[in-house]
């Protein structure tokens, strides 16, 4: 099996170098035709987030959307998929930072409790706990 960078599937997504996302397209089916899958590892989800965020200024529940149709696509294997359909789910539900949720739902999967922080902010969401 192969991974994945986080470029990849913002070429994918964002079309906006159209030969790159050509090639994708064309992996991708190619992926598809041969049926074995490609892996996407948890700090790629994450990145890519960041980046549709802070670079391409997506919408929250554009991203939620793009998540949510990754997941579906057979082609793609994903590290943690029960932590990203988690992340989703409690995303919509409200308005924590997107990677703070995503950190959260890592930690809680993996056994912790909680996620220790200095960020005041993420400190409202009941994952994380303030450190003072």
């Amino acid at each position: 099996m192969k991974a994945l960078d986080t470029n990849v599937l913002i070429r994918f997504l964002v079309n906006d170098d159209e030969k790159q996302a050509r090639i994708v397209r064309d992996l991708f089916k190619r992926a598809e035709a041969e049926q074995y899958s490609l892996f996407v590892p948890l700090p790629v989800a994450l990145e890519l987030i960041w980046v549709l965020e802070s670079v391409y200024d997506i919408s929250r529940q554009d991203i939620l959307d793009a998540l949510q149709k990754l997941l579906l696509m057979p082609v793609l294997s994903f590290d943690a998929q029960e932590v990203l359909q988690h992340l989703i789910q409690s995303a919509r539900n409200g308005s924590e930072d997107l990677v703070d949720l995503l950190i959260a739902h890592a930690a809680i999967q993996s056994g912790c409790s909680s996620v220790l922080t200095f960020d005041k902010k993420a400190s409202g969401f009941q994952l994380f706990h303030l450190l003072v």
